[in-house]
């Protein structure tokens, strides 16, 4: 099973943040190739960011969960997600009352433009 490890350090993000950038409706992803390794063979290293302008922490962090379980779903097919490269997905307000269904789609196909 692979493992999401987040980024730890400013430094880390702010080096992902300047690479490749794919925007949606829902949510924002940012990728760059891993400029260091995680600490399993099996790790992703992805990290979730929601503004706090999005609303409350209730509301913030049921958004994250959803990006998260979309995210172990396409894991789980082989080739929808690079685990080459480090990622950081922002969150936007319109993922919180959008249905996985319609998320998951959207999200392969970001990941797809940033191969």
């Amino acid at each position: 099973m692979v493992k999401l490890e987040s980024l730890k350090k400013s430094s880390q993000f702010k080096r992902v943040l300047k690479e490749k950038k794919v925007h949606s409706k829902h949510f924002s992803i940012f990728a760059a190739k891993n400029f260091y390794k995680p600490r399993y063979k099996t790790s992703l290293l992805i990290s979730f960011v929601m503004k706090k302008k999005i609303g409350n922490a209730v509301k913030r962090n049921k958004i994250r969960r959803k990006l998260k379980a979309i995210v172990h779903k396409l894991l789980k097919k082989r080739g929808a997600i690079n685990r080459n490269y480090t990622y950081i997905v922002f969150g936007k307000p319109d993922a919180y009352t959008e249905k996985q269904s319609i998320l998951i789609p959207s999200m392969v196909k970001c990941f797809k433009k940033i191969k």
